[in-house]
């Protein structure tokens, strides 16, 4: 992961703190194969006088960052990110009235093209936020995995050409999006991560709060649990602005 210096952090100012992560709780969508969340009380005001639980889940559960090591054996695990590539700027791509037409959707460089053509270019060094609406459900597992009768699922993502575009003409650092995935539900080789972590760029998955949040002029502190050799990790993240 690259180092950013603190200099280029030092002007950062803002009037709102809003979380984009969701609350962690048992009864969050997990994907198939992933170890369910749980919480185990260790200790009890009443018997010990302090509270005190176990908690798991899967490093790729609730809101959460991935990290190149799991899709590449020599890739950066996530407690080898330096803390300051963890600060970044943010800019919001809104395609809800597409994703809600056709929950197959991928951003497209023209959608990227149209967003420029109103705010201007993006700037190098940003995240590109995905806001597609899946965030409204969350709660409720069979729409936002949104399994067709062949176990097919269908939500949206960013696309092959756009992902390349973003990459190699704007020169992001990474991207987030509010579904499981920033492949689309029905990529099940998972080509947008393998594009995006081959190149140790940052991939956020299930945000929330993206409603709240301005197409540009957003500041990311993305909080990682710093797991050994962890592939990836639940992630608190907030947006400054």
């Amino acid at each position: 992961m690259t180092s950013k210096n603190p200099q280029q952090l030092s002007n950062i100012s803002y009037s709102r703190v809003i979380h984009l992560s969701h609350r962690i709780d048992t009864n969050i969508p997990t994907w198939t194969g992933d170890p369910s969340v749980e919480f185990t009380s260790v200790a009890k005001i009443q018997d010990d006088g302090y509270y005190l639980r176990r908690f798991a889940l899967g490093e790729h559960s609730a809101t959460h960052i991935n990290a190149p090591n799991s899709f590449y054996s020599n890739g950066t695990s996530i407690d080898q990110y330096p803390a300051s590539s963890l600060i970044l700027p943010a800019v919001v791509i809104n395609i809800c009235k597409q994703a809600a037409v056709n929950a197959d959707y991928v951003l497209t460089i023209s959608d990227i093209q149209t967003w420029e053509t109103e705010f201007g270019e993006i700037p190098p060094g940003s995240l590109v936020i995905l806001y597609t609406g899946w965030q409204e459900k969350w709660l409720n597992q069979k729409a936002f995995f949104n399994q067709d009768k062949y176990g097919k699922m269908h939500f949206p993502g960013f696309s092959y050409d756009a992902t390349e575009f973003l990459i190699t003409h704007r020169r992001i650092t990474g991207v987030g999006i509010d579904t499981h995935g920033v492949d689309s539900g029905q990529d099940t080789n998972f080509t947008i991560n393998r594009l995006l972590l081959e190149r140790s760029l940052i991939v956020i998955e299930n945000l929330t709060n993206l409603d709240q949040l301005p197409p540009q002029g957003t500041t990311l502190i993305i909080g990682i649990l710093r797991l050994s050799g962890g592939s990836g990790s639940p992630a608190g993240i907030m947006a400054l602005f």
